[in-house]
């Protein structure tokens, strides 16, 4: 066995290339998500990622997802990135790191986490000492956890990269790079290889550039591969030419057309960087923990990460992948052994579920503590409320016969609210979007607002993205007040047997609004992976066996279908279906499972809102 110092992974600035023990050496890699992929289903990932030609993995490290609360930590079950890292080395792959702490990834606020945005003030991604505190607490956490798995000590990560797209960031703080360099290299010590990523963009490599990391790029299939690794050669005029994200697919967001790209596009393209003697990282799974982009206006992601990727949701080979294949055993030899196949699929078909309660009459369960009192409505943040909802709750202050407007002020709905007058619904606010409705009453009436995070921005000018009521709401221009905040911890509550475990609430009141419905249905004898549509439902939240599987919202689309990975059923015993449904549901409120995923039935989101 070689000592480990026989072992090196470095840069070769004379023959523009990585060297591997002294050798040189390209990899060809792709992304896998351990945080957006069941445990159980890891290994069978990773076996298809090896038997497709790829000598590596990229793996993200979303620190929200391990640091739920201020030196809070949990890397159990499907957080144990350590156990995912042994994995790969046991299946004889590769690993290049990411582990941010800003990743992007389309995750919830590109993996910071939410909590930071308690001190309301705080400059993210920059050298303010606040956002630096936490950023190293938290690397003294996970860093020790890598640096016996890096190369040079005997393990399978041959790079990490510092921070993500940086030069993307309106800060441009160079301090701030310098410090992350620092703290890397503190905890990983001097021989790891430490780089980065941007757009061929020249401005955004300037800005998200430093001494002492490596500079890579990423750029998608419909780039001029030549023209894309010039653009390197601009920061790094010698080593490795690199591609540190190929697309190989696109992200859908509510109320747009489904992505896609060509299977033969994205293999010309690859070729084309392969042919230049390029390492390539490609993205292989797309899957929950969705974020939003801000491109003039916010746009949250689906839920569902199958854009249109190589390997689909449910881990099966596609088209793409075999064109991928194709590609890489023109350049290298493939491994021997068959791909595995599609894992089976199960249409359940129809499962009728029944009212369980109004949202509004089940507080005392989902907000144990009980309200908090303020004049004036407080953000999500200042409630310490991560993500999900927040119920708002106040009186009408005078009578109002004829109809006034309820209103908020510009980007004051994060993101959107549902309202109740005297528990019946009226109608969403949306976040850049609807943001007044008539209302009519008696001084007294109640008024509550629901509102929903849908997701913080991943990507954009600037990821501090409070959520809930942002300012006042008004009436007819005149701000409401004496507000009872409720933080709801709806995650908690299913995840512990609630509602299958209570006793049905008696409700007078229709099907419109937020209520949750549950029902039950069993596998014959198997648990396979499986796809629910919501034929006439409005919008909302789906729990199978308290596992939340995320957003349905049909009407807008593109996304139809949520997948259910066979792990989160059960065999021999019911399984426990609840939705929460915020606009309405249908007069006889029922699921379908299919045995394949549904796309590209789009509404515009404007419509939506209105009907």
């Amino acid at each position: 066995q070689a000592s480990p110092l026989a072992r090196s992974f470095e840069l070769d600035y004379e023959e523009n290339c990585f060297r591997k023990d002294g050798a040189p050496f390209r990899y060809i890699s792709g992304s896998i998500h351990y945080a957006r992929v069941p445990r159980p289903a890891w290994r069978d990932r990773l076996l298809k990622t090896s038997l497709s030609g790829l000598s590596a993995v990229q793996v993200y490290v979303p620190w929200n997802y391990h640091e739920p609360l201020p030196g809070v930590y949990d890397f159990s079950g499907d957080r144990d990135v350590e156990a995912f890292l042994d994995l790969t080395a046991e299946l004889g792959l590769l690993v290049i790191l990411r582990p941010g702490p800003y990743i992007c990834a389309e995750w919830e606020m590109g993996g910071l986490p939410a909590w930071l945005l308690w001190k309301p003030d705080i400059v993210l991604r920059s050298s303010d000492p606040a956002y630096l505190a936490a950023v190293d607490s938290w690397l003294h956490v996970l860093l020790p956890k890598i640096k016996p798995r890096l190369y040079q000590y005997g393990g399978n990560i041959i790079s990490v990269q510092v921070e993500n797209e940086y030069g993307s960031y309106y800060a441009c703080d160079h301090q701030y790079l310098r410090h992350l360099l620092g703290s890397f290299r503190a905890l990983l010590g001097s021989e790891v290889l430490l780089f980065t990523t941007d757009s061929t963009q020249l401005e955004e490599l300037r800005c998200g550039t430093l001494q002492g990391l490596y500079a890579t790029i990423d750029f998608g299939p419909g780039s001029n591969v030549t023209e894309a690794f010039r653009a390197q050669r601009w920061v790094e005029p010698k080593g490795p030419l690199v591609n540190s994200e190929y697309y190989t697919g696109w992200l859908d967001y509510w109320g747009e057309a489904h992505a896609s790209t060509s299977s033969a596009r994205v293999a010309q393209g690859l070729e084309d960087m392969l042919q230049l003697g390029a390492s390539v990282n490609m993205q292989l799974l797309w899957l929950p923990w969705p974020g939003a982009d801000f491109k003039d206006q916010y746009k949250p992601v689906t839920t569902s990460y199958d854009y249109d990727a190589p390997l689909s949701e449910a881990g099966d080979p596609t088209e793409k992948l075999f064109a991928i294949r194709t590609v890489i055993s023109k350049f290298q030899p493939l491994p021997v052994g068959p791909m595995p196949p599609a894992t089976p699929k199960y249409a359940y078909g129809w499962v009728a579920l029944r009212k369980y309660a109004d949202l509004l009459d089940v507080l005392d369960v989902l907000c144990y503590s009980g309200p908090i009192q303020s004049q004036f409505p407080l953000t999500f943040e200042a409630v310490k409320q991560a993500h999900g909802f927040v119920l708002y709750h106040t009186q009408l202050p005078r009578d109002l016969l004829d109809p006034a407007t309820l209103g908020a002020s510009p980007h004051s709905i994060c993101d959107r609210g549902y309202v109740m007058l005297q528990k019946e619904y009226l109608g969403a606010l949306e976040r850049d979007r609807q943001t007044t409705l008539r209302v009519m009453g008696r001084a007294g009436d109640t008024l509550d607002v629901l509102l929903e995070n849908m997701g913080r921005i991943s990507f954009g000018a600037n990821v501090s993205d409070f959520k809930g009521l942002l300012g006042n709401l008004s009436l007819d221009s005149i701000p409401l007040s004496n507000w009872l905040i409720y933080p709801l911890d709806i995650d908690s509550a299913v995840q512990q047997g609630w509602p299958h475990s209570a006793q049905p609430k008696s409700s007078s009141r229709g099907r419109a609004g937020p209520a949750f419905y549950t029902g039950t249905f069993e596998t014959p004898g198997i648990a396979c992976d499986t796809f629910v549509t919501f034929p006439s439902w409005g919008k909302g939240q789906l729990w199978i066996n308290g596992f939340n599987l995320g957003r349905y919202w049909p009407r807008c689309g593109p996304q139809q279908t949520l997948f259910v990975p066979g792990s989160v059923l059960h065999i021999g015993r019911p399984n426990n279906i609840t939705v929460l449904e915020l606009e309405g549901a249908p007069q006889m409120p029922s699921l379908l499972f299919l045995d394949r995923p549904l796309f590209n039935s789009t509404l515009s989101r404007s419509s939506a809102a209105t009907e």
